[in-house]
Order: structure tokens, then sequence, then C-alpha cells
């Protein structure tokens, strides 16, 4: 059930990423920052998936780097690096604000705020590591993209999406793994590949759909 409910997700994410695209690039620019949001929300839960135990967000990681190459792809370098200073505004926004949401003390009526303790009160080296790494890789990636695209001359759209995102994923796993998570489990490498391998997954069927759904031309 939950490989149905991945591959359902990772088209869900792939479709409102082509729809922000042909919409604006500015509802692009949003997208990409609530992937971000949603990607540091989920995190927390682990799922079963293809006998492994990744967490629930690594497709908002890839479908935010996708967004990121498309709005490069289309509207170039200047509103790519807008978004990736929109995305850490957006990530320490989110970061402050739901711990300024745990400080009220609820009411006696009150049923839900062990649930909000329990989702927002993340560890704050997690919260930094993960703002720090998506500002960094973010960073990465615009200027990896922007070679590759000169390189090819605007070419081989599918093969320069597939090669960045492989290649960021991989850097991205493993910067947050050893910035957030070193210390605390005990195999940090089993963790790399299990997020790794589902990324690469998300990758392998997101991409060919953006590649066959996007514009033909510059928006």
């Amino acid at each position: 059930m939950n490989e149905l409910l991945f591959f359902a997700h990772i088209g869900i994410i792939t479709l409102f990423t082509i729809v922000a695209l042909k919409i604006s690039k500015e509802t692009l620019v949003t997208t990409v920052g609530i992937y971000c949001i949603l990607a540091n929300l989920f995190v927390l839960k682990q799922i079963k998936l293809f006998g492994l135990q990744p967490t629930a967000s690594d497709a908002f990681s890839v479908g935010a780097i996708l967004g990121l190459n498309l709005l490069q792809e289309y509207f170039g370098e200047k509103i790519t690096k807008k978004a990736i200073w929109t995305c850490f505004f957006a990530l320490v926004l989110y970061a402050v604000v739901s711990h300024i949401h745990l400080l009220y003390i609820p009411s006696v009526c009150d049923i839900s705020a062990g649930h909000y303790n329990f989702i927002l009160k993340s560890m704050p080296r997690i919260a930094i590591a993960s703002i720090l790494v998506t500002l960094l890789v973010q960073h990465i990636d615009r200027i990896f993209y922007g070679f590759l695209k000169q390189k090819f001359h605007n070419k081989y759209f599918l093969a320069r999406n597939l090669l960045s995102l492989f290649i960021i994923q991989l850097i991205d796993t493993i910067l947050f793994t050893f910035a957030g998570l070193w210390g605390i489990v005990n195999n940090l490498w089993d963790i790399i590949l299990v997020s790794f391998i589902v990324k690469l997954v998300t990758i392998l069927v997101s991409v060919p759909m953006v590649a066959i759904f996007k514009p033909k031309t510059r928006i």
C-alpha cells in the first residue's frame, strides 16, 4: 500500500510543480518554498517502503530542487537566487513561529497541545542543520545546473536534470545526515543509503514526467 501511495505522492508533487510553472514564476517560487517547509515538517515520520524505512519527506526535497531547476531553465539565474533566499526566509520563519506557538499555555480544554509539541518541538540542532544545508545545497544546485545548461547549450533537458538531481540529492543527503544526526544514530551510512535510494526512485519517476509535460519554449 505504501508503495502505491509513494508513486501517487511523486505524481502529485510533479503535477503541482508543472502547473505552478505554467501559472507564473512567482507561483513556482512559492511552491518551492512550500516544499522546503513540508520536507522539514514531515521528516520526523518514518515509513516502510520497499523493505526500507525512510522518512516521508524525501519526495518534497526532490520537488524543491526540481522546481529550482525549472526556474533557472525558464526564468534565469536572478529569479533562482531570489527563490533560494525566499526558501531560506520561509524556513527561518517556520522555525521561529513554530517555537512561539509552543510557548502558548494551552487551555484545560485543549487536546492538541501534546501533538503539536511532538511535531514542532524538534531538536534545535536538526532544525538549524536542515536550514543551513538547504541553503547551501540550493546554491550548489544553482551553480551546477547553470553550468550544465551552458555546457549543453540548453539541450538535453532530461539528462541535465537527472544528473543535477542525482548529484545534488547525494550531497544533500550526506550533509544533512552528518550535520543533523551525527552522534544521535548508530550507522549514518545506512541512513544515507536508504534515503538516497528513495530519492533516486523519486527522481527517476518525476523528471521524465516533467520532460513530457513541460512547456516547449521559454515562458
